[in-house]
């Protein structure tokens, strides 16, 4: 917890890979509510090698998972492997319930302000 200024105001700082866990367990909690809170207004979704995003804001973020993935009984992702960088968490997660068979990505997320503000997700099919 870290004391701001002169009415005592504390706040408490959240971890880049606390913030991303966090979005994690409510995205196989299939909660779009608490999943939407650790993003920013203003999130951007890339798949590379596209270089434009395919998701920006967060009123499209919403509107992808709600029609595209928390609408899928079956829906979960584990971590393979988390690798926290800085503001940038990486993480191998291996993703089932959307196809037939689960698939791996990798996903980069970018943490400014304890709110994800930008991810990058690989697919090992692209």
């Amino acid at each position: 917890m870290v004391s701001s200024g002169e009415n005592n105001h504390c706040e408490t700082r959240v971890s880049p890979e606390t913030t991303v866990q966090r979005q994690l367990d409510a995205y196989n909690a299939r909660d779009l509510e608490r999943f939407l809170a650790e993003y920013s207004d203003d999130i951007r979704i890339f798949r590379p090698p596209t270089a434009e995003p395919v998701i920006s804001g967060k009123a499209a973020l919403a509107e992808y998972y709600a029609a595209n993935r928390f609408n899928l009984p079956k829906l979960h992702a584990d971590v393979v492997n988390r690798m926290i960088l800085g503001n940038k968490v990486v993480d191998h997660e291996r993703i089932a319930g959307v196809r037939d068979t689960s698939f791996d990505v990798a996903a980069v997320y970018e943490v400014i302000d304890g709110r994800i503000r930008s991810v990058w997700f690989f697919s090992a099919d692209r």
